[in-house]
């Protein structure tokens, strides 16, 4: 199995997990003298079943990241905490830019007026490299994820 077709089934086994948590809470109260539509016990123990594939495929998901590499020797955990971080950077930035470029309309000159501390245009120029070099990073996290093998088993 590829390490994408991999985070395809850990999505999927998350949604499961939520779907059947809201089950078990749909059923775990009825009116009395009514029949649950399911039983809560029953579904607690498929949650149980989902809850352990998804550790163990999380598990063999985060031993894969870290010793596969993309071409630059960089590991797949490094380069995903990389595109975190530069996510991070470009919403800052992106904060800054939409807090300094607000426009304040004055009626009269003896209104308060307000002007930007930073220069909005530089602010997102560095937005446009940021976002270029998150495009560039996810593509080659994305193209290992369709390369790299899952591993088999987990070193405990």
């Amino acid at each position: 199995m590829k390490l994408a077709e991999a985070l395809l089934e850990r999505k999927s086994l998350m949604k499961k997990v939520e779907s059947l948590k809201e089950c078990i809470n749909e059923n775990a109260m009825v009116q009395e003298g009514d029949a649950p539509a399911e039983d809560a016990l029953t579904l607690l123990g498929e949650l149980d079943v989902a809850v352990n594939e998804l550790e163990s495929l999380i598990q063999r998901i985060n031993a894969t990241n870290n010793v596969a590499r993309l071409g630059k020797g960089v590991t797949l955990s490094q380069a995903i905490v990389q595109r975190d971080m530069i996510v991070l950077r470009r919403l800052s930035r992106q904060g800054l830019a939409n807090s300094a470029g607000v426009r304040q309309n004055r009626y009269t000159r003896n209104e308060v007026k307000f002007v930007p501390t930073v220069n909005v245009a530089d602010v997102r120029r560095a937005m446009d490299e940021l976002s270029k070099a998150h495009r560039e990073l996810d593509a080659q996290i994305q193209a290992a994820n369709w390369t790299v093998d899952l591993l088999e088993e987990v070193a405990t």
